[in-house]
């Protein structure tokens, strides 16, 4: 993996707008990515993963908005920029592959068309051109060209979604922004989707972010994961240390509540009690009132980000009196 930053996300923050005042669904959040890395976000719905995402690729809509912080893209101001800047950078350089594909795509169109159309706004290429691009593109994800000709109906779950990341990797893009793009597969097609993304990744070089509710795909298929709870990173750290040996009590929580195939059976313990609202997030460290581990100053000073053993933490078990 080559060391250099292709994103660079310094305490950014995100709210909606709305009548009872501000909701902060990206509060503060900061990490690196490097050029061909995997990283996984994980954490309850509602904590602000998928806002995370559509932030960092400027897709964001009112009411939601960029209060603060930055997003640097090799090295470019990515929240500066305006609509036709974004132009040439969205889509050539970085691209998004959503959440749902039937949704997505449009279904009056072929898939082809489709390509045709994301080509054709972002680059002059002649029509020759785009068609073997395309179909270039589509034998890359494992899809006979012959599909070009479909409609996103004819296609099942998993080559919908074959098709959206065609459509994504037609520039041969830096970056890769990925919101649960297996969550409408069975486990077969969500592994063999994943084994085609990593293989892509591989033989392209694209950094990637991916969000996913998934911990066995995270577990198997990221380089680094990052544990989002109510807008916050909580851990961010290599995927098999966390894995391995979870630091914050919301990651111990989240991990000890899906099931291992290997080991001794053990039950699933879960986390008691529910996410914050984030209108009126509690005072303190934002998981206090769910931590087993809670102490007096937890209900009231809200954590920093304590660095141990190459991971980042937010928790005051970690600090240097605990």
């Amino acid at each position: 993996m080559i060391a250099t930053k292709v994103l660079e996300v310094n305490d950014l923050v995100v709210e909606y707008a709305s009548e009872a005042g501000p909701v902060r669904a990206v509060d503060r959040v900061s990490f690196d990515l490097a050029r061909g890395e995997f990283l996984g976000i994980v954490g309850e719905s509602g904590c602000g993963k998928s806002t995370l995402l559509f932030a960092i690729a400027r897709l964001l809509s009112r009411p939601a908005e960029i209060v603060s912080g930055d997003v640097r893209f090799d090295g470019t101001d990515m929240v500066s920029l305006d609509d036709d800047e974004l132009r040439h950078v969205r889509w050539r350089r970085y691209s998004v592959v959503m959440q749902s594909a039937m949704n997505a795509l449009n279904p009056v169109m072929t898939v082809g068309s489709q390509l045709r159309d994301a080509i054709q706004a972002h680059d002059d290429m002649p029509g020759r051109k785009i068609q073997a691009r395309s179909e270039e593109v589509m034998r890359l994800v494992g899809i006979d060209p012959i599909h070009l000709k479909s409609y996103p109906h004819q296609l099942s779950g998993g080559m919908r979604q074959r098709a959206m990341i065609a459509m994504a990797l037609v520039f041969t893009p830096d970056l890769v922004i990925m919101d649960e793009p297996t969550s409408a597969l069975d486990v077969v097609a969500q592994r063999s989707l994943m084994l085609q993304i990593k293989e892509l990744q591989r033989k392209i070089g694209f950094a990637a972010i991916f969000v996913t509710h998934d911990m066995s795909l995270v577990s198997h298929f990221s380089d680094r994961l990052a544990v989002m709870y109510a807008g916050q990173v909580m851990e961010i750290g290599p995927t098999n240390t966390l894995f391995a040996s979870p630091k914050h009590p919301y990651s111990t929580g989240l991990l000890g509540s899906f099931p291992s195939i290997r080991g001794a059976r053990q039950p699933l313990q879960g986390i008691p009690g529910a996410p914050p609202d984030l209108a009126r997030p509690p005072a303190g460290c934002r998981f206090h009132p769910r931590c087993p581990h809670v102490m007096a100053h937890c209900r009231t000073i809200e954590p920093p980000v304590y660095v141990r053993e190459g991971v980042d933490i937010r928790c005051h078990l970690y600090s240097d009196g605990a």
